[in-house]
């Protein structure tokens, strides 16, 4: 009986402290807060990307009126 619940106690320990199988992030505060930064980082590039890659950031070349692209 006492090494059931000894067994049991440690089962219950150990459970609130392990919160997930395989961890995403890391345990400690310091590494796990560079980790979100780095990973958030990369989301907020995502437009940026896309607008290179489909040419959206580059003028319109149909506009009504004609451009001189040297300088003046």
């Amino acid at each position: 009986m006492r090494r059931f619940i000894c067994i049991l106690l440690l089962v219950a320990i150990a459970g609130t402290q392990v919160g997930c199988f395989v961890p995403i992030w890391s345990a400690e505060r310091d590494r796990r807060a560079r980790q979100l930064i780095f990973q958030s980082e990369s989301f907020r590039h995502i437009p940026n990307i896309w607008e290179r890659i489909w040419g959206l950031d580059m003028p319109d070349l149909a506009t009504p009126y004609r451009t001189h692209g040297g300088v003046i």
